[in-house]
């Protein structure tokens, strides 16, 4: 596994730098590593639970909707930056939930080899466990489950699918709202002030993506400054993947960034020259 290779890795005195890609959890034990070894540099692209904020200026709903459905279905909510928090405004939270039921309702669990598929499997029998047992874990916690959460069996004989959750959550510190799920489980959280979004955007151990949907330009930059995040979208979610723009995350998501120039220093050291003439 992702843990053995990265202890061989990491433990190796020959080896000068690991840059790994996985959860918090392995990333952690690779760092634990490599402090024993050599004090060999890690970097590390962790885990996430990123914020998705729609302000109450938001015009479009369906679009923030869409966008909301998309960014905690791609490839089955496997994604580090899956936006598996939305943070809605109280004032459009019942109109945007209309849209939401009604984008989400659009991934349907399907075979992952048919073109007409846009919500796959899940990667194994002990993920789809994990993910079952968290959307029970939020019953149990009073978020209330408003469409999907189901295990499907009658899709593919040999895949594992699971409907697209949706909650309200009461409040923001119920475990499916704190602890990174890796599947379609998408929690609501309803907030009453731009300053209280961000509040609740940043109380995560993590701090990878985040996103912010306002008519306001000056709102957003300052949202987005606010947000400890290492890559804020605003209006949209997942979008501008270009490899000139660096990405990483803050916190428990990590360090060292990825793609871009400054991805160059994970692999490079820095050695200053003096000569006396």
């Amino acid at each position: 596994g992702a843990g053995d290779v990265g202890q061989a890795l990491a433990s190796h005195l020959d080896v000068d730098c690991v840059a790994f890609t996985g959860s918090t959890a392995v990333g952690k034990q690779i760092a634990n590593y490599a402090a024993q070894s050599n004090l060999k540099r890690v970097w590390l692209e962790l885990g996430g639970k990123s914020p998705n904020i729609i302000l109450a200026d938001c015009k479009d709903l369906k679009a923030a909707a869409k966008a909301a459905a998309g960014a905690i279905c791609y490839n089955a909510g496997q994604m580090c930056t899956a936006g598996s928090r939305v943070l809605i405004a109280r004032e459009i939270r019942d109109a945007f939930l209309d849209e939401l039921k009604i984008a989400m309702a659009d991934y349907r669990p399907g075979d992952p080899l048919s073109p007409e598929t846009n919500l796959g499997a899940v990667v194994d029998q002990r993920q789809f466990d994990k993910i079952l047992s968290y959307i029970i874990q939020g019953k149990k916690e009073g978020a209330k489950l408003l469409q999907g959460g189901a295990a499907v069996q009658t899709v593919h004989p040999n895949g594992l699918f699971i409907e697209p959750a949706i909650f309200d959550c009461p409040q923001p510190n119920l475990t499916i709202c704190r602890e990174e799920i890796f599947g379609p489980v998408l929690s609501v959280i309803t907030f009453d002030s731009v300053d209280e979004a961000v509040r609740i955007a940043n109380d995560s151990q993590y701090g990878l993506g985040a996103a912010v949907w306002t008519q306001d330009v000056s709102t957003a930059h300052k949202v987005a400054r606010q947000l400890r995040a290492g890559t804020v979208w605003v209006n949209c979610y997942e979008e501008g993947g270009d490899m000139n723009l660096p990405f990483g995350g803050y916190k428990q998501s990590g360090n060292g960034r990825d793609k871009s120039l400054h991805a160059l220093e994970k692999y490079t050291e820095l050695k200053s020259t003096l000569i006396k003439l």
